[in-house]
């Protein structure tokens, strides 16, 4: 895909955090013709904060484009009166409306006093990723109960790929997901299983590595974070 990035800077437009996202009918034809031809699947359209754009959620992340899809916008939008990245507050309620429909495939580690729930796509041969499972119960301490989402990085076709499928499908998926963090084995299981579509999730919310973090309000966060500092951006209501 020829990647034309242009970057809008946003004078006066209010970035509205609760863009009410639809399914793409016969009005955005031309649109969901013009992103196919990118191989881009449009899952929702919406109307941008700026006038004359569309914004554009797909199975790869947020873009914006021209009413008639002409014009195909990828990068970083600014509102600079706001001072606020539009791209994060349009896809905020997007992923929170998402996960709400995946919250039944994850693998939960529960705070006892549980202040806050953080979902986290994970992949167990991430070094981060690791590093963040070994400090869980700091997490759990602090309140916040982390549920797990896969991501395999290497894709649907690899290694990864099936053993998050087996930890998925294991009678305790939970001591599973701990032995891979480990780096042991796991032992083969096979099911009906979200691993798939919680990879095509993710990419759908842009998500390109591990581990990659989401706030409660629909902040996404790439990378590790120590509990001490996510708790701090949980309390401050980032």
């Amino acid at each position: 895909m020829n990647k034309f990035v242009l970057a809008f800077c946003s004078l006066g437009f209010i970035a509205s955090a609760s863009a009410q996202v639809k399914a793409p009918d016969a009005d955005y034809a031309q649109v969901r013709q013009q992103f196919s031809s990118l191989n881009l699947t449009v899952k929702a359209v919406a109307e941008s904060p700026m006038e004359g754009l569309l914004q554009v959620f797909t199975d790869k992340g947020l873009f914006f484009t021209s009413e008639d899809g002409r014009y195909f916008i990828e990068g970083n939008i600014y509102d600079l009166t706001n001072k606020v990245l539009v791209n994060d507050e349009q896809m905020r309620p997007y992923i929170q409306q998402q996960l709400d429909v995946q919250k039944s495939g994850v693998i939960e580690y529960k705070a006892a006093n549980e202040k806050y729930v953080i979902n986290v796509f994970t992949d167990p041969t991430c070094g981060y990723c690791r590093k963040l499972h070994n400090e869980m119960k700091d997490y759990n301490n602090a309140g916040i109960t982390v549920r797990y989402m896969a991501f395999p990085r290497g894709g649907l076709g690899s290694e990864t790929y099936l053993q998050m499928q087996h930890i998925w499908c294991s009678k305790d998926s939970r001591s599973a997901m701990d032995k891979a963090k480990d780096g042991a084995d796991v032992k083969p299981a096979m099911c009906n299983n979200p691993v798939k579509a919680q990879y095509e999730l993710g990419q759908s919310f842009g998500i390109s590595g591990t581990p990659a973090i989401i706030l409660p309000g629909g902040r996404l966060i790439p990378g590790y974070q120590p509990a001490k500092a996510l708790l701090a951006q949980l309390q401050a209501g980032s």
